[in-house]
């Protein structure tokens, strides 16, 4: 490979059982102080809606709380939901967002809703009409961060000129071709939608065309991570997952819930082919066992960055999990870059 391979974490602040709001919030200022001090690449929010265990649903005010509590690691949305949005308004809160912390924020955009349907037309009664118009309305925003649009009759002055790096996120193919016209990053959600993973790499990478911001492709993979000192350990946190997809698979979705022993009707359930493609990129175990599992992940996909989501219980398990799967990533750095200077 010899290529460096970034790390990042994608955060939706999901409340464990017994906990608030609040408390889910500042843990994940908690733990992005940690990703920080572990060279993490970048911090991402998520925008989901109407689910009393989400935090991250006003995802521009989440990133200047942790913006403003660290010092110099990423923070950006993975991402907003663009179909909920007005362009202008997601570039007058970007805009700012830079102005104050300065070429540390990302803009990722999606065009899923992040919710059910009743709960888009509440956020915006022609969501469809938008969700359609995807490529226009990115291309909106690009136009209000340009330096050009100083002569337009409609600015947002806050933003013109502004570096705010955009990344396209997709969970199947369609988002693939617009990154790759557009010469974006991309970044695909494979921690939940495996099924198109390597078919939308594919398509990315064969209709790249160079732009202003990337003369190649750059992408980046979803994947759910749970490290713990022993695979026994790290198997027992994965429960509360596996709990948290069966309820959103079942239309029950509850907060999540403490691990328990994985038994033999967990196991059952993870076999379910709904749920075993949702969880396909779910990576669990002590340090020397996810290790192996990234090393064949990045052999296969060759992606250029990993984004982790870590839904584990307990604060303390997660800061581990985070601090664990940072050391495993850096090894997986040094040695690859070992075997290109001995080639």
């Amino acid at each position: 490979m010899g290529n460096k391979t970034s790390y990042s974490i994608l955060e939706l602040a999901i409340v464990s059982e017994g906990s608030n709001f609040k408390e889910t919030l500042n843990n994940s200022l908690a733990l992005a102080k940690v990703a920080e001090k572990n060279n993490y690449s970048r911090y991402w929010f998520a925008e989901h809606h109407n689910s009393e265990s989400v935090g991250s649903s006003a995802t521009s005010i989440l990133i200047g709380y942790v913006a403003e509590n660290t010092e110099n690691i990423r923070v950006g949305s993975g991402g907003i939901m663009l179909p909920n949005h007005s362009p202008l308004v997601v570039a007058e809160q970007f805009g700012t967002l830079a102005q104050l912390y300065p070429n540390r924020i990302d803009l990722g955009l999606g065009r899923a809703p992040g919710t059910d349907m009743p709960t888009a037309q509440a956020i915006r009664s022609d969501f469809m009409k938008a969700a359609h118009s995807f490529p226009a309305e990115v291309e909106k925003i690009e136009e209000y961060f340009s330096a050009e649009n100083k002569t337009s009759k409609v600015r947002v002055p806050i933003a013109e000129g502004v570096e705010v790096p955009i990344y396209i996120l997709g969970s199947s193919t369609d988002s693939a071709h617009l990154a790759a016209a557009k010469g974006l990053p991309y970044a695909f959600a494979s921690h939940f939608a495996s099924t198109h993973l390597h078919a939308a790499l594919e398509i990315y990478r064969e209709e790249f065309q160079p732009s202003e911001v990337l003369d190649k492709p750059y992408t980046i993979a979803g994947v759910n991570i749970i490290v713990a000192d022993t695979d026994e350990e790290a198997e027992r946190s994965f429960t509360s997952l596996i709990r948290m997809f069966f309820g959103v698979l079942t239309g029950n979705s509850k907060s999540l819930q403490p691990p328990t022993e994985m038994t033999e009707d967990l196991i059952e359930v993870l076999k379910h082919p709904s749920l075993h493609q949702m969880l396909k990129y779910s990576f669990v175990g002590s340090k020397e066992t996810v290790k192996k599992q990234i090393e064949d992940f990045l052999k296969k996909t060759q992606v250029d960055e990993i984004i982790m989501v870590s839904n584990i219980f307990a604060l303390e398990d997660r800061i581990k999990s985070a601090q664990l799967f940072a050391e495993l990533m850096d090894e997986i750095n040094a040695e690859s870059s070992s075997d290109s200077i001995n080639q």
